[in-house]
Order: C-alpha cells, then sequence, then structure tokens
C-alpha cells in the first residue's frame, strides 16, 4: 500500500461520536469517510477504498465483528479492519481475533493517541482470515 495520506472509514450506528471522531482524525492530517450503518459497508470500502475501516461493535442490525468478516472479501488487498467499542478489552480482544479483524481499540481512546494507533495499524502485517473450527 503507497504510503501518504492516511484513508480511514468510521463506521457507527452514533452521529455524535462519527463527527467526533472525523473532527480528531482530520485534525491530524487523516483523510475520514463516515458510514452510518452496518449495512452497506462493503460497498462503501468498495467505493472508498480506505486503508483502515474503524467499525463499531453494537449495530442493531448485524453486529461489527460479521460486518468485518462479511467486508473482508470486498476491501482492497491491505486493508486493516479495527473493531472500535466501549465493551471490556478481553471481550472486544476475543471478537478481533474470531473475526479476522486486525485489531481492536476502545472507544476511550481519543484525540492524538487515535490518531497515532490508527496510523501504526497501517504498518501492521494483515491478519489471516480465520478459518472456522468443524
Amino acid at each position: 500500500m503507497p504510503e501518504g495520506v492516511l484513508r480511514v472509514l468510521v463506521v457507527d450506528d452514533d452521529p455524535d461520536l462519527l463527527d467526533l471522531v472525523a473532527r480528531s482524525l482530520r485534525a491530524y492530517g487523516i483523510e475520514v469517510e463516515t458510514h452510518l450503518s452496518a449495512l452497506g459497508v462493503s460497498t462503501r470500502i468498495r467505493e472508498s477504498r480506505p486503508d483502515v475501516v474503524l467499525i463499531d461493535v453494537n449495530f442493531p442490525s448485524l453486529k461489527g465483528d460479521k460486518v468485518v468478516s462479511l467486508a473482508r472479501s470486498q476491501a482492497p488487498a491491505g486493508t486493516k479492519f479495527i473493531l472500535y467499542s466501549a465493551s471490556d478489552e478481553s471481550q472486544l480482544r476475543a471478537l478481533a481475533s474470531t473475526s479476522g479483524a486486525d485489531g481492536y481499540l476502545s472507544k476511550s481512546v481519543q484525540g492524538a493517541e487515535l490518531a497515532q494507533k490508527i496510523e501504526s495499524f497501517r504498518h501492521k502485517p494483515p491478519r489471516p482470515t480465520p478459518v472456522p473450527l468443524v
């Protein structure tokens, strides 16, 4: 993936949080798009080709970890998926592992720290897609 401006797609059903995260990341030179629903994420990823998808875990229609599993097959190679939630960290870690997400962040992480952590995901090798246990 070529270096340059980091492109992030933030997916959350809370418009106020989306606005806060978008403004915060833009202040650090990150290009941000937002999406208010778990539905249509794959299409949005194909159209915007983000480097990183920061996705909430708790949607009424479809959980974020399931969206990652579905969207990864439609995403450009190298796209990183980060689960973003206020959930317990051990639960978030387990969801990231089983869904094939590249990592997770707590919603308590904001500002410069959030921008720095998202930037660090750009350089991590992609996590292999998990193989279902039969």
